[in-house]
């Protein structure tokens, strides 16, 4: 009889750090091949305003079956989207008034130039 004869059989439990060990070994192979890129878990793919259309339809939905607090949800992100699409008008608005103040900059500016010379 051998000593020690289920030694070379597998582990039945493997502790954390084996999981763990593995997968820095994955992302650092991922990185050295240089094409790794993490993914924005928060983008959509979709715009604003399909966005709030979406939800709001999915709360009036879940309103006409009853559930008033998953229709809450739903009015939430639909209340997070359109201040993302107002927040992003205001934005656009402020830069073309913007290019609009340096083009008028620009003309008197030009303007002086052509006095001046």
């Amino acid at each position: 009889m051998r000593p020690f004869k289920n030694n070379h059989k597998r582990q039945k439990f493997r502790n954390n750090n084996d999981r763990n060990l593995n997968r820095v070994l994955d992302t650092q192979s991922l990185v050295s091949k240089g094409n790794f890129q993490r993914k924005s878990h928060r983008s959509n793919n979709q715009n604003a305003s399909r966005l709030i259309e979406k939800y709001n339809n999915l709360a009036r939905e879940a309103l006409s079956n009853g559930d008033k607090i998953l229709s809450e949800s739903y009015f939430q992100y639909s209340d997070h989207f359109l201040r993302v699409q107002n927040e992003r008008e205001k934005n656009n608005t402020s830069l073309q008034n913007g290019e609009k103040q340096s083009e008028v900059k620009q003309d008197k500016f030009e303007e002086k130039k052509i006095a001046t010379s």
